[in-house]
């Protein structure tokens, strides 16, 4: 399955939900393979090591540092990876809130990770967003 690609149904259905837990993201050396007691939600290799996107006990409990704390919101439309303009769309809307956010597009969603303290109101600007499609 494609994932829809209308921009004004995939902001009219996007259908924000807040997950559970707080996230964290951290990184490892590139040439470490990933502590055993960690269960990332993401990884990606950079250049200067391998993010990892783990919820905030498992890092403080593995001992390492990390850095912005967050909230994950996902978008439950199965966007399509070429869809245009949904993204940009959404992080204009939440940067006019002033709200800040990582973004990350996997293969069915599209998911936010914003700050703790901001994400009910993110979730409330999504919502507004979505009801004015």
């Amino acid at each position: 399955m494609a994932g829809e690609r209308n921009l004004e149904a995939l902001l009219k259905d996007m259908k924000p939900e807040l997950r559970p837990g707080i996230f964290v993201f951290c990184t490892v050396p590139t040439d470490e393979s990933i502590p055993a007691t960690l269960n990332p939600l993401l990884t990606f290799r950079e250049q200067e090591g391998m993010t990892l996107v783990v919820l905030r006990e498992e890092v403080e409990a593995a001992g390492l540092r990390y850095a912005f704390s967050s909230r994950l919101i996902t978008l439950t439309i199965h966007s399509a990876l070429d869809a245009v303009g949904f993204l940009a769309a959404v992080t204009a809307c939440l940067a006019e809130a002033g709200i800040s956010l990582n973004a990350v597009s996997a293969f069915h969603h599209d998911h936010l990770f914003v700050p703790v303290d901001r994400a009910d109101e993110a979730m409330a600007v999504l919502r507004e967003m979505s009801a004015s499609k």
